[in-house]
Formats: C-alpha cells, sequence, structure tokens
C-alpha cells in the first residue's frame, strides 16, 4: 500500500479579544482547524477505471490517509488492507484545495461492496451517520463477527486512570480545548496509539484505519477510550474493528447500548473521577474489583 499524503497544520493562531473581570484586552489563541475531506475510491470494472465519490466529512487535517481507510472498513466497503493500493491526495489546480481531496486507489480485480454504501455520505464533525435510510443499513457486517473471542481480565484501577491517560496525550485538546480524542490501551492500561479530530466518528475512523494499514485488526484484546460520548454510529465502528472493552468519557445512547448487548461488548460510561457505569459487560471480560 502506497501513500502520497500532505499533512496540514491541524491547531491554528487567531487573534482574539479576552473579557476578565469586566476588561477587555487583545490576545492570541489556539484553535482546531476544520476542512471538508472528500473520499473518492478508484477501480476497475471490465478494464475501465470507475471512481466514486463516497464521502465528505468535517474534518482536522492529518492522518488524511488513515481516516479514509477507516472510513472505508467501517463502512464496510473494504474487508481487508490488500484491497488498497493506493491512497493519494488529489493534484488540484487550486492548492487550497488539492489537500482536501483523497483518493482510495483500490487493487487491480477488487471490486467494492458499495450496496453498503447506500445513504448520502455527507458527515459533519457532530454526526457519523446523517443520511442513513433506517437502523438496519447501518449494521454493517463486521468481518470478526463470528470469531471466537478470548478472555479478558482488567482491574478496577487500571479503568479507573483510563480517562487521565488520554487526556494527559491529546496534544491537540491541551492547545485548544475543543477536539475530541479516541485512544486504544492495553488491558494494563498502557497507551498503544491516539488520534484526534473535531469529529468523534473521524478520529475513531484514523485510529481504527492504522490499525488496519498496520495489519493489527482484530483489537479483540485491547481496551478503547472515548474523549467524549458513545454513539450508535461509534459502536458500530468499534464492533467492526473487533473490539471488546469500550469506556467512554460521557454518556452511551439508548441505541449504542442495544448494539453493544447485541455485539456482547463491554460498554462503560462516565468514566472520570474514579468511577464509570457498566452499561453492559461482555461475558468473556472480568473486571477485578480488588
Amino acid at each position: 500500500m502506497k501513500t502520497d499524503i500532505r499533512e496540514h497544520q491541524s491547531v491554528q493562531e487567531i487573534e482574539i479579544i479576552r473579557i476578565k473581570d469586566r476588561q477587555a484586552f487583545p490576545c492570541s489563541d489556539e484553535v482546531s482547524v476544520e476542512e471538508p475531506l472528500e473520499i473518492r475510491i478508484s477501480y476497475d470494472v471490465d478494464e475501465e477505471k470507475q471512481t466514486r465519490n463516497i464521502s465528505v466529512t468535517m474534518r482536522t487535517p492529518g492522518n488524511d490517509a488513515e481516516l479514509a481507510a477507516g472510513f472505508l472498513f467501517t463502512e464496510g466497503i473494504i474487508s481487508d488492507p490488500q484491497q488498497i493500493k493506493k491512497v493519494n491526495h488529489l493534484q488540484a489546480a487550486c492548492s487550497v484545495n488539492s489537500g482536501n481531496v483523497i483518493t482510495v486507489e483500490l487493487s487491480a480485480g477488487f471490486i467494492p461492496q458499495l450496496m453498503n454504501a447506500d445513504r448520502n455520505f455527507y458527515t459533519t464533525s457532530s454526526c457519523g451517520v446523517c443520511g442513513k435510510g433506517s437502523i438496519e443499513s447501518i449494521k454493517t457486517v463486521s468481518p470478526f463477527q463470528n470469531m471466537e473471542k478470548k478472555t479478558q481480565t482488567v482491574s478496577l484501577e487500571t479503568i479507573c486512570q483510563l480517562a487521565e491517560k488520554l487526556r494527559v496525550f491529546q496534544n491537540n485538546f491541551s492547545a485548544t480545548g475543543g477536539i475530541h480524542a479516541s485512544g486504544i490501551f492495553d488491558d494494563k492500561g498502557n497507551l498503544l496509539a491516539l488520534r484526534e479530530d473535531v469529529g468523534r466518528h473521524n478520529a475513531l475512523d484514523k485510529l481504527i484505519g492504522n490499525a488496519l494499514m498496520t495489519g493489527q485488526l482484530p483489537l479483540q484484546d485491547r481496551i478503547l477510550v472515548l474523549s467524549g460520548r458513545a454513539s450508535f454510529e461509534l459502536i458500530q465502528k468499534v464492533a467492526m474493528a473487533g473490539i471488546s472493552i469500550v469506556a467512554a468519557i460521557g454518556a452511551p445512547s439508548s441505541l449504542a447500548v442495544d448494539l453493544a448487548k447485541e455485539f456482547d461488548m463491554t460498554l462503560l460510561g462516565f468514566l472520570r473521577d474514579n468511577r464509570f457505569n457498566i452499561y453492559h459487560k461482555s461475558s468473556q471480560i472480568e473486571i477485578i474489583m480488588e
């Protein structure tokens, strides 16, 4: 798999007026960059090259190849990293927009599962499933759905430390206070990978895309920590990656809980200040309380 990716800055410094103690004074501040990314796929049909626009998502520039690969995987359009031949940004005449269009060239002979792309793939930084025709169409079949699950043990102390560890490693959040993160930890609480983005679903797609491109899927014996709430579309992506434990700083939705039960996934919410709620515990996961 080849990549030709130019990473843009993810944080921008701007001039603002700050109000404090009834006084106004000029200063600078850092904000998270938000720009659209159009994801296209290119593939051969009867020896003719086909190009299709798949998605436009509002994202923080950076790790665009991972985002595109992760998005295609979690939507069920591809199922294996070998199905990707090359990922590159479009060489456009306008230099401003050239980095905001990315093309995933698929391997020769592979026809993507576009029946899974039955919605208008416009997503915003706050909604990962806008335009879905029905809940059933979101339930993409995971390639790891029928895989035998491993027994996993994790201590209460390890879980309670995850929120603070995620925050410490959120470099862009520390600078801006306005960006989401997804982090993968082992069962001892060691951070293995972290991705940030203005979009919760984009941060997770980048993380899963990294695992896909480096041959780490499924992430069955790992713990995923989400910086915000656990929504249905995030749990759907988690199920696609074969993750068994999800801990969210915020609340889960009712559909997220339902899906966690369907995939027998341990789902934790409101992880902060040495406390959390268990919304569903997998039969294969043991939490040691001592």
